[in-house]
């Protein structure tokens, strides 16, 4: 079997609660987890039948433990308030009613009991709760894409790449990056659109790799995913609430995991960050989704990775030029100002509803407009 054993049981419960959405496509979520059809079909016939337990290799753990000892709903209560302390009462109730718990006690009465044993922290207490109301409607219509702040190591810095689904709160991506390169980001991106499938739209906002200047928020990289045929949208100027999901995404990771932990090298930092992405995708109750799993909520694109970019096409009878090396555009004996980014790739001239501008378009996206009247804007 393909899968790696030191993430094999995160890729199987991935695997399946991605396989039990609705209109899945079996067969091709088999593909592009690199397993067959058959492998597939064995562990969600096991999850079915067994749940979690099904999906453990049978020659490693046993099917009964006689010698566990009954604990009390309150003794599990607090060993699950251990194993996640930034927990509250309502996502404790929802994670062990996943679990198959019976006459688990209301989310008050849980905070109750997490009082009595000193687990809450009192300058907490009565902290207003910032919600997010507008969400979009379905999975991988927009993705929010954006590096966490970088932390010091023993040697460089961690730059943590995250990219969330902005429907289903869904953590496509979280990677230990060496820096916040172009080249870095498609690679990451890359691995994620070849399980994930491609979304419509991105989200990101105006700093590198994805932003150059207020000038141009054209770069190479956003020119891949124009290629791609994705939609990017750039954050309003100074406001990272626009990138609001992923925002909050920034600091559940830097409660849970960051504020918890000394990172010493990027490799032990994956290793947190894959661990802590399957609690967050698989276990972890949601608040803005009713205390579902995002997972519940997610299901893999239709739209699947082209290993070779198409080629860029214009409809008969449009006006199509070349960028020139220094970003310059040549039409009608004068010269236009375009995105560097874009030097060497044609575009196509369209005429738009005001006289004397025409709208230039890379591929599917509009990328600048010059005005005939001024020859050098």
């Amino acid at each position: 079997m393909p899968w790696k054993s030191v993430s094999a049981m995160s890729l199987r419960r991935e695997f399946v609660m991605l396989a039990l959405t609705e209109g899945c496509n079996r067969r091709e979520l088999c593909r592009r987890f690199g397993i067959s059809p058959k492998t597939g079909y064995k562990w969600l016939h096991r999850y079915q039948s067994q749940g979690l337990d099904g999906l453990q290799e049978r020659s490693r753990r046993p099917h009964h433990s006689p010698g566990q000892t009954n604990e009390t709903i309150e003794h599990v209560i607090i060993a699950l308030r251990d194993k996640h302390p930034d927990w509250g009462g309502r996502k404790l109730r929802r994670r062990l009613l996943d679990l198959g718990h019976r006459d688990v006690p209301a989310p008050s009465t849980i905070t109750d009991i997490l009082r009595r044993h000193g687990l809450l922290d009192p300058a907490l207490a009565g902290q207003a709760r910032d919600y997010q109301r507008f969400e979009h409607p379905y999975p991988n219509g927009l993705w929010q894409m954006d590096f966490k702040g970088h932390f010091a190591l023993d040697r460089g810095r961690c730059h943590p790449l995250t990219v969330l689904d902005d429907h289903s709160r869904f953590n496509l991506a979280l990677r230990a990056c060496d820096n916040e390169q172009g080249t870095t980001v498609k690679t990451e991106l890359t691995g994620t659109f070849r399980r994930y499938g491609l979304p419509e739209r991105m989200l990101v906002d105006n700093g590198s790799p994805w932003g150059n200047d207020r000038q141009s928020q054209i770069t190479p990289l956003t020119v891949w995913l124009m290629r791609l045929g994705l939609s990017v949208t750039h954050a309003r100027p100074y406001h990272p609430q626009t990138l609001g999901k992923d925002e909050r995404f920034h600091r559940t990771l830097k409660r849970e995991v960051l504020s918890h932990a000394v990172f010493h090298h990027l490799d032990q930092c994956q290793r947190r960050f894959d661990r802590w992405r399957e609690t967050y995708n698989l276990e972890r109750p949601h608040e803005a989704l009713d205390l579902d799993v995002p997972a519940q909520h997610y299901q893999p694109s239709r739209r699947t990775f082209p290993e070779d970019l198409p080629p860029i096409e214009y409809g008969a009878g449009e006006t199509v030029r070349k960028v020139q090396a220094k970003g310059e555009l040549f039409y009608r004996g004068r010269i236009y100002r375009i995105p560097k980014a874009l030097r060497g790739y044609p575009v196509a001239l369209r005429p738009t509803d005001q006289d004397g501008i025409l709208s230039v378009c890379f591929c599917c996206t509009q990328v600048a407009e010059i005005d005939l009247r001024n020859p050098y804007k």
